[in-house]
């Protein structure tokens, strides 16, 4: 590979998980975007919102973002990342792209489990009132998610397969 992968889905989707397992199957370094963002800004995701907002974050994203250009990684990003400014143009042209399918239910199962307080957008929702976020967030999310070179649901597809789907697409 002589391009970045870049993981693309909702929040707890499983893109750090997988993103580290696919790393080691292919012997590529990991890379987890919010992780080099709270390194260099020195305080957690839901701190800088709280301070600056969603905009100026989702600004700082994008920079982050476009740091990678280059860089033969496995890229784990933000739930929203791939959903602001040219951002899923961007990621489709300079690397490859997976998407993390889950439906809302799985991904309202998996972040109930959560600590959704971690999660500036999630903070204070429960219950029903959850999983009517993560519905109407990832309706809102999918088009862009969609636009991801593979697709794949993430509860179902084994590792082995998921190498063999990224193999396939670059012999293209």
């Amino acid at each position: 590979m002589d391009k970045p992968i870049f993981l693309v889905g909702f929040m707890g989707s499983g893109k750090t998980t997988w993103g580290k397992k696919i790393a080691n199957a292919l012997e590529m370094p990991f890379v987890d975007l919010d992780h080099e963002i709270v390194a260099n800004i020195g305080m957690t995701i839901p701190e800088y919102f709280k301070a600056y907002g969603e905009e100026s974050f989702r600004k700082l994203e994008n920079e982050y973002l476009k740091k990678q250009a280059g860089r033969i990684a496995i890229i784990s990003t933000g739930g929203g990342t791939p959903c602001y400014y040219d951002n899923i143009d961007w990621i489709n042209e300079n690397g490859l792209s997976l998407y993390l399918y889950h439906t809302s239910k799985s991904l309202w199962s998996r972040l109930s489990q959560s600590d959704v307080n971690k999660r500036p957008v999630l903070k204070g929702l429960t219950g029903e009132e959850l999983f009517e976020f993560i519905d109407s967030k990832l309706k809102e999310r999918e088009p862009f998610y969609e636009r991801a070179h593979i697709k794949f649901e993430q509860i179902h597809t084994p590792l082995e397969q998921i190498i063999e789907l990224i193999k396939n697409y670059e012999a293209k």
